[in-house]
């Protein structure tokens, strides 16, 4: 959400960068609304005034015993009149805020104007794509044939996208979460942190998945709770309609959770596997800072995810999404994509993204510096750290053997007990 003083001094900028996501002009529109709660919000003052100076010449009136019956109908039509203006100024605001709460974050100058994903540019690359002498298979073959990923079972039991994991396979998803955990708070200083599952429509719409993205929440019936999307959702909201001292930025958070979606807007896509469900879990990684380092505090945590893809031997990609690709509340994104041989193709592992002041304003975040009493938003970013399920999916193919078998990357070997290989009982 951005600043209506903002838009109302730059509304040619503004509008540049709706365009360059794709969408239609809007500052005019907003001024509009703005123009007409304002002039609503003015007469509401300037008939309260004129009332409050009636209501103190009755009085005097009373005092001096005079008849004050004229004075005092005045008064009540005043009343009337700030009901009617303070209606008018409440609607006028109300339909400003529905407007605005809809509009995407703009992007930053140095993000590159395009369409779709396609137009995303690579700036960078690690690692050699592993020569097979067989025909590498997808993580779904792979996990069928060991008998440790079960989709049918999934299916009986909930239905489409999911999937039931066992025995060494399931070991090796939390191996991979504990691994990523130790990795960021032991070196990178994240705060692990274990948030509710469950949230209020209010938190949402502060990180922006509402009200754009309802139909891809889960909602529980009867209550105002709905399933978290991604940890970015609790973890951010930690300092909504709080103030934060300048002497504790940057935050670190970090938590291994489940997330939820309903992936409404994602029919038809990836249906076999597990690279697309509606239940999945996610080392998350979230800052919260000073507006000042928020450029460097992007770029770090970006590392700090493409480390774990280093540590575990996996060949990846680095690439900075164009307008037409950013994500709602982000004014600046790198994703990271990580080769899976099986697809032959690289694959989204991690979004890092910096928000700015956007996702702040909407839950009223700031940071105050020590000695004055002026406050500033902070800056907010997200990233995974990574995809757990994706993480395992690329485990698998990167690592498969021509038997089927699966080698276990080093750094993944103490949390599985020293198993080196995960192969099928015979």
């Amino acid at each position: 959400m951005y600043e209506l003083k903002w838009i109302r001094e730059n509304p040619e900028a503004y509008d540049r960068g709706l365009a360059s996501r794709g969408l239609a002009p809007q500052a005019r529109a907003i001024a509009a609304l703005d123009v007409r709660r304002r002039a609503a919000q003015t007469a509401f003052q300037e008939l309260q005034a004129k009332r409050n100076e009636l209501s103190r010449q009755v009085g005097e009136a009373k005092r001096k015993g005079q008849d004050a019956e004229a004075l005092m109908a005045e008064v009540q039509q005043l009343k009337e009149a700030l009901a009617a203006r303070e209606v008018e100024e409440r609607a006028a605001a109300d339909e400003l805020e529905r407007l605005l709460a809809v509009l995407p974050n703009l992007p930053d100058a140095d993000v590159p104007i395009g369409t779709d994903e396609t137009q995303n540019k690579e700036i960078r690359r690690h690692g050699t794509t592993r020569t097979f002498a067989f025909e590498p298979k997808e993580h779904w073959q792979l996990g069928e044939a060991l008998g440790l990923m079960d989709f049918e079972a999934a299916g009986k039991l909930s239905g489409a996208r999911f999937v039931v994991l066992k025995g060494a396979l399931a070991r090796l998803e939390r191996a991979l979460a504990q691994f990523m955990l130790d990795l960021h708070t032991g070196e990178f200083g994240y705060l692990e942190v274990s948030p509710p599952l469950l949230v209020r429509d209010q938190t949402l719409f502060g990180t922006g998945n509402l009200p754009k993205f309802g139909d891809d929440l889960f909602k529980l019936e009867g209550v105002d709770l709905r399933l978290i999307p991604t940890a970015e959702v609790p973890l951010t909201s930690l300092v909504a309609d709080s103030i934060v001292e300048e002497a504790t930025l940057p935050l670190r958070y970090t938590a291994w959770t489940a997330c939820f979606r309903s992936e409404a807007g994602a029919a038809g896509k990836d249906t076999r596997g597990m690279l697309r469900q509606h239940q999945f879990y996610k080392v998350e990684l979230v800052s919260i800072a000073h507006p000042d380092a928020s450029v460097q505090e992007h770029e770090r945590m970006t590392a700090c995810a493409e480390e774990v893809l280093k540590r575990l031997g996996l060949p990846y990609r680095t690439v900075i999404l164009c307008t037409g690709d950013l994500g709602f509340s982000s004014r600046k994104t790198y994703d990271i994509e990580v080769w899976l041989p099986g697809q032959g193709r690289y694959r989204e592992i991690s979004s890092c993204s910096n928000c700015g002041d956007f996702q702040a304003r909407r839950m009223k975040a700031r940071m105050r510096r020590a000695g004055e009493k002026g406050t500033r938003l902070v800056h907010t970013l997200n990233g995974s750290g990574i995809a757990l399920g994706r993480a395992l999916i690329a485990v698998m193919e990167n690592f498969q053997e021509a038997d089927g078998s699966i080698a276990i990357p080093e750094v993944l070997r103490p949390y599985m007990g020293g198993l080196a290989r995960i192969a099928r009982d015979v």
